[in-house]
């Protein structure tokens, strides 16, 4: 939508995944390794899970810039059967091409983008996923999109995510973005990874309809695993969702859970479902880095909990998750203390760095949470937010160690374990949401191996308070 992205900041570290300090468990799992250097974290952007995968396709880019911001082509009518099974084509920013800036899917993990529709039946209040397919401008699918049969009373909200730092909108027609209510931020300030069509007017009807009875969103369950911590959760408790500080990170509830098979033969991409998993045997799997990936995938397994899903209209109702199924779960769930976008999240900050309310107040809508005002204020300001982070994230992560050292890390180049993961990404949350500025101390130091993976975290679980 907008053809300017604002300078390049802080979150250009963001595309250096790599250099992030890692978080592993203390002597769980050493790798063999019988020295090791203990560092702070350092303040690079958080690793998203889309580095974990070992099926991404990370080589073979056939162009040697590669660039931080491309641009997606929306479809006509996108909030129509017909524009959901239209490619949507990642292409270059400015009407530069794939090939001269690397905006390609054959360079997903740097630059992919992918796309996620979540579907309200406003007459029954049942609920559908359907993850449009993302090619590289000039190329066609390696497999056409199935095209969802969409209920008569359908409203549609379509989340956007990428893998690079800015991902700009543009309508295949002149109308496509008004046709699909389409948003990536504010004039001259785009959102930066995320962006959507149509959030705040599903959020609206599923909300209202769930207050009338007539669109039941489930309890987030109760964890089988969870230890116990002061002010956190514990066994017999809910299951964290978006919204509580156990899981959230510098940027909460950003990308998708969408994931597309990549033929690295032709450089063609098609939808993951079973038919098409069978047909292109050999293909690659690529992954969206996502907080909303890493709960339903990651935390809930290994806490034993369950994601909210929904059938799958373009893999015969298989059931599936979804960022603003996630974000239902939360909604309902919302703990007192509710972690929901902060103003000094950079996605939402405006020129200059500046806090805008306005535009952390468009981004809250898109995915259904509440505006900036005092009472959001009292566990989101930017102080609280990141008060809340270091109390309770640290030591819910500590008091969970043994669980999260037996579980697979999500990034295993910055650690070893799911707790090496969350260790990290929270060190790295404090240092690029600019917390020591309100007087809170790092909580978390880690020991590194030569190749940077992180064999051990040291936390420290003192309470804080954040000066203002």
């Amino acid at each position: 939508m907008f053809s300017d992205p604002r300078p390049a900041r802080r979150r250009r570290g963001r595309n250096n995944r790599a250099a992030r300090i890692a978080v592993p468990v203390t002597g769980v799992m050493a790798l063999g390794l019988t020295i090791g250097i203990v560092v702070s974290a350092s303040g690079h952007g958080t690793p998203k899970l889309h580095s974990a995968s070992a099926n991404s396709a990370n080589t073979g880019v056939s162009s040697t810039a590669v660039e931080d911001t491309c641009a997606i082509i929306v479809p006509a009518h996108p909030l129509t059967a017909k524009g959901l099974s239209t490619p949507y084509q990642l292409t270059g920013p400015a009407g530069e091409s794939p090939a001269a800036t690397g905006c390609q899917m054959i360079n997903s993990v740097n630059l992919g983008a992918f796309v996620q529709a979540t579907i309200l039946n406003t007459q029954t209040g049942a609920l559908y996923v359907y993850n449009p397919l993302v090619i590289t401008a000039g190329t066609k699918p390696a497999v056409a999109p199935v095209v969802p049969k969409l209920p008569k009373h359908a409203i549609v909200t379509i989340d956007f995510g990428f893998n690079g730092t800015f991902l700009l909108q543009q309508g295949a027609t002149p109308d496509a973005l008004s046709e699909g209510d389409c948003a990536d931020g504010t004039p001259g300030s785009p959102f930066g990874q995320v962006s959507f069509c149509n959030g705040i007017n599903f959020f609206d009807a599923a909300f209202r309809m769930e207050r009338a009875g007539r669109l039941t969103v489930p309890s987030a369950g109760i964890s089988k695993d969870i230890v116990p911590t002061a002010g956190s959760l514990g066994t017999g408790r809910e299951c964290p969702t978006t919204r509580n500080f156990d899981m959230i990170d510098q940027d909460p509830s950003d990308n998708v859970t969408t994931k597309y098979l990549f033929d690295p033969a032709t450089g063609q991409t098609a939808q993951d479902n079973t038919a098409n998993a069978a047909r292109m045997k050999g293909a690659r799997v690529l992954v969206n880095g996502s907080d909303n990936a890493l709960i339903d995938d990651f935390l809930d397994p290994a806490l034993g909990c369950t994601p909210f899903m929904a059938p799958d209209l373009g893999n015969h109702g298989v059931m599936a998750t979804s960022q603003a199924l996630d974000e239902l779960l939360a909604a309902k769930n919302q703990p007192a203390n509710a972690a929901l976008v902060p103003e000094n999240d950079e996605m939402v900050v405006g020129v200059g760095n500046s806090f805008d309310a306005a535009k952390t107040d468009l981004y809250r809508a898109e995915i259904g949470q509440a505006p900036v005002d005092g009472q959001t204020d009292a566990s989101s300001s930017p102080q609280m937010f990141c008060q809340n982070m270091v109390n309770i994230q640290t030591p819910f992560i500590a008091a969970n160690e043994k669980i999260f050292a037996a579980w697979p890390s999500p990034v295993p180049t910055m650690g070893d374990t799911l707790f090496t993961f969350m260790a990290n990404r929270l060190a790295s949350s404090f240092d690029n949401l600019n917390c020591a500025t309100f007087g809170l101390h790092q909580t978390v130091a880690v020991v590194v191996n030569g190749a940077g993976a992180a064999t051990e975290a040291i936390l420290n679980t003192d309470p804080e308070t954040a000066g203002f």
